[in-house]
């Protein structure tokens, strides 16, 4: 028969309850079991690949004329060395989201460069909702063994520096329950952060612009709409929003809650491989595709709704066009399709429906537009 298995594998009887086992090798893939299967190649994998996984490796089951292996890789969720470009992203975002700070400060970055690291406490708001969302899936993932890198964040030069943060995940998700608890906990941790950083903002003192600039015929003013929670946590602590002075703003760390409240939106929107796709995949399974079909038709409507019925400007309603086109392209292209398809528990099940209902709290129809 070949050699034997490796002694961390699973024992050669689990294998051929499903798989009839003619020959066992070792290559630079791993562990190769040739012979045929019992069953049908899908229960073949979703039998067996718990057990490898358990192991410690990643089980794929080919066929090369007509010959049938399982292939079982070493996997590992641990940090394969120090991860450069991962640090690299990061300090670009520092400095890209101390610039963008400099501005909500009204510090002008090109006239005084030396300035900007006045801009600290929007960078470390920023990064510390961005970060914490993407530690809550990577954490969940290095507890479902599903190997996930640190997260990269993505500097760009936006009014708010950056694009966000994400983790890449590697190999097959073991299960529903593990595609539920990564999908949740990213939203869930950001939250609790969000609502750290909106609180702190809301007690530090406003940012005032010049009378002069605010009157001037050629400025711009920015009106962010507020969510429900950000409202409510402002009217919680009897804390001004400033929406009718035109000289005056929250705090820029305000500005931070504010992001995470919209990226807790945006990521729980039920499409795809983001977090509410895979949230409502747990939750209904292959229904979640049906769901999924009808959103971006959705957020097309509500463009044209505020468009066409409430007079708002194209620039106004852009964001939800531009989702409305990217949400087609992510439905498109499926949500992740974990190897054992059990149902949730009611816990979780309970939990996603809490998860959803806040991150409606975390929705402005009109995010944010631009009046000269």
């Amino acid at each position: 028969m070949g050699e034997e298995p490796p002694a961390s594998g699973p024992p050669l009887r689990t294998v051929e309850s499903v798989f009839v086992v003619s020959e066992i090798h070792t290559d630079r893939d791993g562990v190769v079991y040739v012979g045929r299967p019992r069953v049908d190649p899908e229960t073949v994998m979703r039998e067996l690949w718990p057990a490898f996984h358990e192991d410690g490796y990643d089980l794929e089951l080919s066929v090369r004329n007509d010959r049938y292996a399982l292939v079982a890789r070493p996997h590992s969720v641990g940090l394969d060395g120090v991860p450069w470009t991962n640090l690299a992203l990061f300090v670009a975002t520092v400095v890209s989201t101390l610039f963008a700070g400099a501005l909500w400060y009204q510090i002008d970055p090109i006239a005084n460069p030396g300035e900007i690291w006045r801009a600290w406490p929007f960078t470390v708001a920023i990064l510390f909702v961005l970060g914490v969302h993407e530690m809550g899936h990577y954490v969940m993932s290095r507890y479902h063994r599903v190997n996930a890198s640190l997260p990269y964040f993505i500097p760009v030069p936006t009014l708010i520096g950056t694009l966000g943060a994400v983790i890449k995940m590697n190999g097959r998700m073991p299960s529903r329950k593990a595609l539920f608890d990564i999908g949740v906990a990213g939203p869930l941790a950001g939250l609790v952060a969000t609502v750290v950083v909106t609180v702190v903002g809301l007690h530090l003192d406003p940012v005032h612009a010049p009378e002069e600039l605010a009157e001037s015929a050629d400025a711009i003013e920015l009106r962010l709409g507020y969510p429900p929670l950000l409202e409510g946590l402002a009217a919680a602590f009897d804390r001004p929003l400033y929406r009718d002075d035109a000289t005056t703003m929250v705090n820029p760390v305000v500005i931070g809650g504010w992001v995470g409240m919209f990226v807790t939106f945006l990521n729980l929107i039920p499409v795809g491989q983001l977090d509410g796709g895979h949230i409502l995949r747990s939750m209904i399974g292959g229904a979640q595709e049906a769901v999924a079909a009808l959103v971006p038709g959705a957020l097309l409507a509500l463009a044209g709704y505020l468009y066409y019925v409430s007079g708002y400007g194209a620039q106004a309603v852009s964001v939800w066009v531009l989702w409305g086109l990217l949400t087609t392209l992510i439905a498109a292209a499926g949500p992740v399709r974990p190897v054992v398809e059990e149902r949730l528990g009611w816990p979780r099940f309970v939990l996603g429906v809490v998860t959803f209902a806040l991150g409606l709290l975390c929705f402005v129809p009109v995010p944010f537009e631009i009046v000269s």
